[in-house]
């Protein structure tokens, strides 16, 4: 089995992990369709590869972690590697691999590989278990992971932004239509946030509060001059 995710860090929208499950003979299936790390591919290629990935793999499985889930699993002192390693967890516990590789990451590596096995039935934690950053680079199993966690949150950012009807890009605070969707949320809803954007991350917190600090100052204006 090989795990990745997607959308660790986005402001907006879920975080997805795949996990995948391929018989070693079929590895080389996966080099020859030209699967790699998801983030040297296109849209259109990662969309391709995913389905002829399907076709390869033995069982796929995509978990989705909503952003009011990690928003309220943070409040709670649940940080974000321990999400994302509860859920990779999940992933191994449903299927029981011989071998598991899974990206993860380089900051408290071994915090993380522990609070991981914790998570795994005893059934589970008889697999021989490969923690690596950048596995998505190294090894075709991770690196099919990769893509299809991809995928699946690249869908659900598609479906979001009909919903809103609003293009704001990746959903990430590196991108400025993101930034200027969540300035053009925080000023229509007094500094307030639907439920798809992360408001434990600290770019939207301290745009809330700039807008919850404009909607103050407008009603003590109101009643001074009421």
């Amino acid at each position: 089995m090989g795990i990745d995710e997607a959308g660790r860090g986005a402001v907006i929208g879920p975080l997805v992990v795949c996990g995948l499950v391929i018989d070693d003979g079929k590895e080389k299936q996966l080099k020859k369709i030209g699967v790699r790390d998801s983030k040297e591919l296109t849209p259109k290629k990662r969309e391709k590869l995913a389905e002829e990935i399907d076709k390869i793999a033995d069982n796929v499985v995509v978990l989705h972690v909503s952003a009011c889930t990690i928003d309220s699993m943070r409040r709670s002192g649940i940080n974000l590697n321990q999400i994302e390693a509860m859920k990779m967890a999940d992933a191994v516990n449903m299927f029981l691999p011989d071998k598991v590789i899974i990206d993860a990451p380089s900051y408290n590596s071994h915090k993380f590989s522990d609070f991981f096995i914790s998570k795994l039935n005893e059934d589970a934690k008889k697999a021989k278990f490969v923690f690596e950053n950048y596995a998505d680079k190294n090894y075709p199993v991770v690196s099919a992971a990769s893509i299809v966690a991809k995928v699946e949150r690249d869908k659900k950012i598609e479906q979001l932004k009909k919903e809103f009807n609003y293009d704001f890009g990746v959903g990430y605070s590196h991108d400025q239509r993101t930034i200027t969707f969540l300035e053009k949320l925080a000023k229509e809803n007094k500094g307030k946030m639907p439920k798809n954007i992360r408001t434990t991350w600290d770019t939207v917190q301290e745009i809330m509060k700039k807008y919850e600090q404009k909607g103050l100052a407008a009603f003590i204006n109101k009643i001074k001059f009421s």
